[in-house]
Parts: C-alpha cells; structure tokens; sequence
C-alpha cells in the first residue's frame, strides 16, 4: 500500500495544490492507500441548507434529487453542493482499515461509525441510492466511502438507537460550541431554535444559562413554537422571520426586556439571517454562525456597516468532545430522545 497524506490532498485531482474540501473534484478510487480507512456506506445524511437548496431547485421531485445527488458525486468524486458549498455527514460499517492505522486506530472492520468530517471532503462512491427521506435530510445508498488519516469519527452508540444518534451527530458541533461559549447570567438568542440542531442548542443553553439568564428561541410559527416548549419551559419562544432582522430584533428585545443579548446562535438553514443574528447582540458580545447558508462578506459588512463590534464566529462543525456531550443531552432529556424519535427516525 502507498501512503498519502492525512490530510487527504493525495487525491485532490483539481486543482493542485488545494485540500480536498475546496478541491472541485477529488478521486473516489475505493482502492485505499495506507493511512486511509475504507467505509461500506449505508445512508448519507445531507447538511440541511444543502438538501434544502436541492430540493427546491428539484421541485421536490424525489427522482430529481436523486439524480441531482448522483450528478454532484460523480463529477466531484463527493458530495458538495456547488450552490451551499457544505456536505453533510455519513454512517457505515468499516469494510477495511490501512497497514499503517492498525494498532493506532480503536476502531476495527465492522464496526458501525458516523463520520464527522464533511462530505464536502470525503471521497464517495454512490453505487444505488436506495431511499430518500426528504424530511429528514437522509440517503440511504449503496456504496464506499474513504476516511483519512486526520478524519474524525464516532463509534454508534449501543445504548440508544443508530438513527437517533446519528440524527443527533449529524450536528454535534452547534451544542458543543454552544457549552464552550455560553456562561451563567447571560442573554442568548437561538435563531431557527425549532430545528435539529436549534433544540439541541436550546437545551444546553439553558443548562449553561443557569436560573438567572435568559435562552430566547426565536421560531417561524405556532407549531414549531409549541415543539420547542417541548424541550424546556425554560426558553422564552419569540415567532419571527429569520429573513427579517428588524423583526427579529424588536421580538428579541421585547423578550428580553429591552436589553441586546450576550450570545447569539444561528441555526437557520436558508440565507440572508445574517443580520437577524447580529443586531440583537451587544457590543462584545458573541454571534456563532452554525448555518452552513451564512455568507461571510454579509456578516463582516453588515456588522460594520451597523457600528457593532462583536466577536462573529464561523460554526466549525467540530470541537472537541463534542459527540460526547451532543449525546449526553439525548440521555438527560426524555423530552428531545421522544421529539428525535418523532421527527428523524
């Protein structure tokens, strides 16, 4: 077996020079080299802003996404969407493990793994897509799948049900950043806080929070409103259009009495909520872009362009332990394992 780099730029094929994540295309060849690990795919599950672009430009056509899926991954060697950038994540069982990771690696072939890293960087090979589940954001295929030396991974747990862990890893960077970022006392305003990744937030908000600060939601109706007192009385729900940043503003302030917010957290998945995010915050404070959607020219220009000086925050998809603590809030709450089970199994 050759070796590559852990990186993985051994396989950037175009153009040269780059890491495979911007790379345009990249060598899906499942014939891995030494420092690389093989994976038997069983479903994709697509970064949210990415599978929400797709659809619509799919006309929520099943077929079409399926085409349109199998399109992006056999010219790419991946699956990136050249409109959102952003890829998403993957669960399989590992078919084979390199020369030079065994005995380095505590994994071993067979078992059952979600990926942490991007699809957006991940050599794939979509054989046969078997199922989509368009609520969801999910892809069941048939196929391989390569992880590199510095790839991130997380062995499904055996005391919960694969795809409730999975839909909880799928963004376990957004409430692991959310435990490092916010202390007790403060303000946090959680745009999108209805989503996957927005309850999530919202409950470790509250835990960070302690019982004299302040978690607003901030949702898009009544009936995401009432999902999200599900999770926790705690959280202070506000309706409004992300899109709007005027509305989101007043209905933060309003809810907050009158007062700008220490944190604010996006976990929107459509564009423009840059604003939305950034006005309600007061200067010093912090606003975490977890949405794959943001533009950062919007948020560094807008920002300026309203005399806020805040410290803004791209959503690293990854911190450390965070799989550790995004599934040690499905242990703690009953109420998000039954929405989870509800809504992404």
């Amino acid at each position: 077996m050759k070796k590559g780099c852990k990186y993985g730029t051994h396989r950037v094929i175009e153009p040269a020079g780059v890491l495979p994540q911007p790379a345009k295309k990249i060598s899906n060849d499942m014939e891995i080299f030494s420092n690389e690990i093989l994976i038997d795919v069983i479903a994709l599950n697509i970064d949210s802003a990415s599978f929400t672009q797709i659809e619509e430009e799919a006309g929520h056509d099943v077929e079409k996404i399926k085409a349109k899926i199998k399109e992006i991954v056999a010219d790419k060697g991946k699956m990136q969407n050249p409109v959102t950038g952003s890829g998403g994540m993957l669960i399989g069982t590992v078919e084979k493990i390199g020369d030079d990771l065994v005995g380095k690696t505590d994994l071993k072939v067979g078992d059952k793994i979600a990926t942490l890293v991007s699809l957006s960087l991940t050599p794939l090979r979509i054989d046969e897509i078997k199922d989509i589940k368009p609520e969801i954001d999910r892809v069941e295929i048939k196929g391989k799948a390569v992880l590199f030396e510095s790839g991130i991974y997380a062995v499904l747990p055996k005391d919960m049900p694969e795809n409730l862990a999975l839909a909880a890893l799928d963004v376990a960077g957004a409430p692991a950043q959310v435990a490092k970022l916010v202390r007790p006392c403060q303000s946090v305003a959680i745009l999108g806080s209805a989503g996957k990744s927005g309850m999530l937030c919202a409950y470790e908000a509250v835990k960070r929070v302690g019982p004299t600060g302040r978690v607003i939601g901030v949702v898009r109706n009544e009936k995401e409103k009432a999902l999200l007192q599900r999770v926790s009385d705690k959280v202070r729900v506000v309706i409004a259009d992300a899109t709007k940043p005027m509305d989101v503003l007043h209905a933060v302030l309003e809810a907050n009495d009158g007062k700008e917010v220490d944190v604010a957290i996006n976990c929107v998945n459509v564009a423009n909520t840059e604003m939305s995010t950034i006005l309600p915050v007061k200067d010093f404070g912090i606003a975490y872009f977890f949405s794959m959607a943001t533009s950062f020219t919007k948020a560094a220009l807008g920002a300026e362009g309203v005399g806020k000086d805040i410290t803004m925050i791209v959503g690293n998809g990854y911190t450390v332990d965070h799989a550790d603590i995004t599934l040690q809030e499905l242990r703690e709450s009953e109420a998000l394992r039954e929405i989870f089970n509800e809504l992404y199994l």
